[in-house]
């Protein structure tokens, strides 16, 4: 009795996907029946693709069947490994594509997390183009922007996606499951180049350990010896209440992230564009953070249509202390970049401290003065953090130091604006 399992989106909507449906047979090889636009050109193409691939999975016999609405390889080889999986045949082994080698480099832990842009782990379309509109981190999630019947082909999909798409330099990260089926998760992306796993709705450290633990099992099975950093998400009072405990739950926790949409459904309230409600837990989150050395990463601004809201609320989070915020859409995120880079005045104060601090370093003397006021050790650590953040987003020049020796005007704006959509 042939055994069957489909997967992925089709109708007249649909697009950059695919649909596949595998019917296992007692004979006769594998066969494909493919429906495609692009048959003309690729269809060739996309049924070799197809035999090869069933073959790689173990699949001798089986009719196929593909509707293709501009999927790319990675995506058709996502689908179609899922739907032999739904159809109960056991894999012989996953279907992995090459690795792209050009966003597989070890992550800094103190990078610009400026921007982290959601991109919904079952949705192929939204993938390709992500890079291009250069967020700090690109998010593909596996949690709540996936239905719980298309996990499994999520899953799928995302570690097909780390290993073949060009996400131009932004930072590679997942957002699992809670939970045990968040762990499940960690097999399917910890191997395949991740940077950054986001961990949903902590309220425990040893939800942290657990985690870390896992990654290092996958790691070490493996033969990697790379690092994959942590961002545990608040969106508890619970977890707000333990913040600080969380950040500090492993090394490779590089940031504490707060989502008020669970938090304020938690403790009762309804969620306002003003934040009162919030208020509290944000600053928890961002004390906690701060003390752990951690970055304290701000919530998602959910209107996308509101850019004079979001600008508010980054700039608002910036005056708190957070150095980055969630986007839930592309447009969001050159706003988000402005909002959070430093101003000229800000920029200058910071130079004369630095410049002050140096020369008097230089002069063995004790005591840092800027005019008439001292200087004490964390304004100018703070200085120094703002300039090297001025030069990395491309407000200040390399050589701002020789410019302002020189009594050039304008010499602190001496910077490009960077080409990841920075200013």
């Amino acid at each position: 009795m042939a055994s069957t399992g489909w997967a992925g989106q089709r109708g007249g909507r649909v697009r950059s996907d695919c649909w596949v449906q595998v019917e296992l047979q007692e004979s006769g090889g594998v066969t494909v029946e493919l429906q495609s636009k692009v048959a003309g050109m690729f269809g060739d193409r996309i049924v070799e693709a197809v035999v090869q691939g069933c073959a790689s999975l173990g699949v001798t016999n089986a009719k196929v069947t593909v509707e293709d609405k501009g999927a790319l390889p990675f995506t058709i080889a996502a689908r179609l490994e899922t739907a032999v999986r739904r159809s109960g045949h056991e894999v012989a082994a996953p279907l992995l594509l090459p690795m792209n080698k050009k966003d597989a480099s070890v992550s800094a832990p103190d990078r610009l997390r400026r921007s982290r842009l959601y991109l919904p782990g079952n949705e192929p379309k939204f993938y390709v183009n992500a890079g291009l509109h250069y967020p700090d981190g690109i998010i593909l999630d596996l949690e709540d922007s996936v239905a719980p019947a298309e996990k499994d082909a999520a899953r799928c999909l995302v570690r097909n996606a780390l290993r073949a798409v060009d996400f131009y330099g932004a930072e590679r990260m997942v957002r699992i499951n809670q939970g045990s089926q968040g762990i499940e998760d960690l097999d399917w992306v910890v191997p395949h180049g991740v940077h950054l796993i986001l961990i949903p709705k902590v309220e425990e450290p040893a939800q942290v350990v657990e985690v870390d633990r896992r990654i290092q099992e996958i790691l070490a099975k493996s033969g990697q010896s790379g690092v994959v950093h942590l961002m545990p998400i608040i969106e508890s009072a619970l977890g707000a209440w333990q913040a600080y405990e969380i950040g500090k739950a492993s090394p490779k926790v590089v940031g504490l992230a707060i989502g008020l949409e669970d938090y304020t459904a938690d403790i009762g309230a309804q969620r306002t564009l003003a934040g009162t409600e919030s208020f509290w837990a944000r600053a928890q989150v961002l004390n906690g953070a701060r003390a752990a050395g951690v970055q304290p990463i701000d919530t998602v601004f959910s209107d996308v249509t509101d850019m004079v809201g979001l600008r508010e609320s980054v700039r608002e989070a910036k005056g708190l202390g957070f150095v980055g915020k969630g986007c839930i859409h592309p447009r969001q995120i050159n706003e988000v970049h402005e909002a959070f880079a430093p101003d000229e005045a800000e920029i200058d104060k910071a130079t004369r401290i630095v410049l002050a601090f140096e020369q008097a370093e230089a002069k063995g003397l004790g005591v840092v003065s800027l005019g008439s006021k001292m200087i004490d050790a964390p304004v100018v650590k703070r200085a120094v953090a703002l300039v090297e953040q001025a030069i990395l987003v491309g407000k200040l020049s390399e050589q701002w130091r020789d410019e302002l020796s020189g009594d050039m005007p304008g010499a602190r704006r001496g910077g490009k604006m960077n080409e990841k959509g920075g200013v």
